[in-house]
């Protein structure tokens, strides 16, 4: 009778248990402010754990603010380490603002305009990130960014982890000097994996997934003008390798449902997104370098909405099912009959 008390109990708190969560952080420059916003409303949430993050770009940059702060005072000091990082972008962007106004950055090399590697982000980032407890915190944090010699992603973690891999991550090639960590050249890691799901991927079933998309995958009309164009391309760009991404998943998954692949040596992982391409559509790419806080208090409140959106229609599926279905989210594009 005490041995069946004991396995009750201990299926008891295992059923009670809050979900445990990998989170994927898109990148996205000053637009990361949504994800700032979507990241305090889950910290809020006592029922849901954060166990691991995968990010790139600003996404790299608001994992590696909130593990720090999560590392050295739980939910409460990661929520007020966010706040205090973006106030302090915020503070800080008139440092790009020659280039948001003049459009430099993509005329002229930044070895030419930007000779001394002026980087507002270096600053910034090393007054509110704690390096030794990236990797030893309680969460699991993955960092990508681009080779440039190969063009492959390569995803920091743990001893890896530090300032540079989170300024690599976040490097846009037109703006600032290639970072170099270990003799390699690193950009944005947008360019190869927005973000990485590999390493979340792996963490499965024991953790669900939860995609944070700040990049529209839709926008009406044909840009006309240079610099929408090049925004246009360039928002393409960075959602191509997580729609591949995804998509490769997705098709693991539905070969694992019918049994053409071995469970035991593949995973299917739950995949969930919070997202608002509706309320983010209307900033165009290029307000991206837009750090103003009235701007940035828009966008943190745009993703805590969607955040608690999310929350009410989906908390249930947490640690238990998809509510994400990546065909019908990522479904190839095909012309009208």
């Amino acid at each position: 009778m005490q041995l069946i008390r004991r396995l009750f109990g201990v299926f008891a708190r295992t059923r009670d248990r809050p979900p445990r969560i990998a989170l994927a952080l898109q990148g996205g420059g000053s637009h990361g402010a949504f994800t700032w916003g979507v990241l305090d409303r889950l910290l809020e949430d006592e029922q849901i754990e954060i166990a691991a993050i995968s990010g790139t770009s600003a996404g790299a940059l608001n994992a590696g603010v909130l593990a720090s702060g999560y590392a050295r005072g739980g939910r409460a000091q990661a929520r007020a380490s966010l706040d205090a990082f973006w106030r302090d972008v915020a503070s800080a962007g008139a440092g790009f603002a020659p280039y948001a106004v003049t459009g430099l950055s993509r005329a002229f090399s930044p070895y030419l305009v930007n000779p001394l590697d002026f980087n507002p982000l270096r600053d910034i980032t090393r007054r509110h990130v704690d390096e030794a407890a990236l990797g030893a915190g309680p969460i699991a944090l993955f960092v990508t960014a681009t080779a440039v010699r190969t063009g492959r992603a390569r995803v920091f973690r743990g001893a890896e982890l530090g300032v540079a891999a989170l300024l690599a991550s976040a490097c846009l090639p037109f703006l600032f000097h290639a970072v170099e960590i270990g003799g390699q050249a690193y950009w944005d890691g947008g360019y190869s994996a927005n973000p990485a799901l590999a390493p979340l991927v792996e963490l499965a079933p024991q953790h669900d997934i939860v995609l944070v998309k700040i990049n529209p995958l839709v926008r009406e009309g044909v840009p006309s003008s240079g610099i929408e164009i090049m925004d246009r391309a360039s928002e393409i760009t960075f959602n191509a390798s997580l729609i591949a991404e995804l998509r490769g998943v997705a098709f693991v998954s539905k070969l694992l449902r019918e049994h053409r692949l071995s469970a035991a040596k593949y995973r299917d992982p739950r995949l969930h997104m919070i997202a608002d391409d509706d309320g983010l559509a209307p900033f165009a790419a290029s307000s991206k370098l837009n750090t103003d806080i009235a701007f940035l208090e828009r966008l943190r409140e745009l993703g805590r909405n969607a955040a608690s959106r999310f929350l009410d229609a989906h908390r249930a599926d947490l640690g238990r099912r998809s509510s994400l279905d990546v065909e019908r989210a990522f479904v190839d594009e095909r012309p009208a009959t």
